[in-house]
């Protein structure tokens, strides 16, 4: 069984590398076919020798979305190596990137959410801030299943953040260096600070020690909680039209009952 989701993804991921090196362009470069390699450092050298690399995007969402995707693949191979675990990943723009459950877990759900950021110049914080939620469809309203998560928010035993971070090497092809993985439940790296001015998102903080050792802004999850469900999102008509939806379903429902 596990008894400590955080601390055992944190041991699942102790052996992780980033693993994409570079873009391979079929049609650059000149290579003499078949091409002759003893192991895969002699492949690459090859590779790049003939020209056939491309380097990776530096653009930030693009290149982050690289490290999950390896993210994801790692995962996916470790948890069914181990068995005990089932994974089930979720969609592109839903919540959360990963649903978690199982005999291991006593068949209760874990939402796994993965992030990706950037350090700053400084080194000591993240350069942007990193979103922990969207705040006024699925988390201000967590008994209802909305589109955009895999089921009602409520119905996760716990909410847990993996965390990339890494430094931008605009040099190399992989781009991605000194990459550092961060895991902690959601709440305990909140901030009182949304991650866009122009979208109802619910920030994290930014201070990379911070992010590590769990020191958010709120001393509980109840805290959490209670200062983020009041906070006063904008509720666009879409959304409202969405709501008043699954406040119908919600109350042909309990007439059936």
């Amino acid at each position: 069984m596990i008894d400590d989701l955080v601390r055992w993804l944190r041991d699942l991921c102790a052996d992780y590398e980033f693993r994409p090196f570079a873009v391979y362009c079929k049609d650059k470069g000149t290579t003499d076919w078949p091409i002759r390699a003893e192991n895969e450092p002699e492949l690459r050298r090859i590779l790049l020798e003939a020209g056939q690399f491309e380097a990776l995007p530096k653009e930030s969402a693009a290149l982050a979305n690289i490290v999950e995707v390896s993210l994801t693949s790692f995962l996916k191979s470790k948890i069914q190596a181990i068995g005990g675990v089932e994974m089930t990943p979720g969609t592109e723009r839903g919540y959360p990137d990963l649903e978690l459950t199982g005999p291991s877990l006593k068949g209760t759900h874990h939402a796994v959410d993965i992030k990706v950021a950037r350090r700053s110049k400084s080194e000591k914080q993240t350069q942007s801030r990193i979103t922990l939620y969207t705040g006024n469809t699925y988390f201000k309203y967590p008994e209802f299943k909305w589109p955009s998560i895999l089921r009602p928010f409520a119905d996760y035993e716990s909410h847990v953040d993996l965390i990339a971070i890494y430094t931008l090497d605009e040099e190399s092809l992989t781009r991605v260096t000194d990459l550092e993985l961060i895991v902690q439940e959601s709440w305990k790296i909140a901030s009182k600070e949304r991650s866009s001015t122009t979208r109802e998102y619910i920030g994290a903080v930014t201070a990379l020690e911070d992010l590590r050792n769990g020191n958010g802004a709120f001393a509980s999850a109840d805290d959490f909680y209670t200062y983020w469900r009041a906070f006063p999102f904008n509720i666009p008509k879409s959304v409202a039209n969405q709501l008043a939806k699954l406040l119908a379903e919600q109350a042909k429902n309990a007439e059936s009952d």
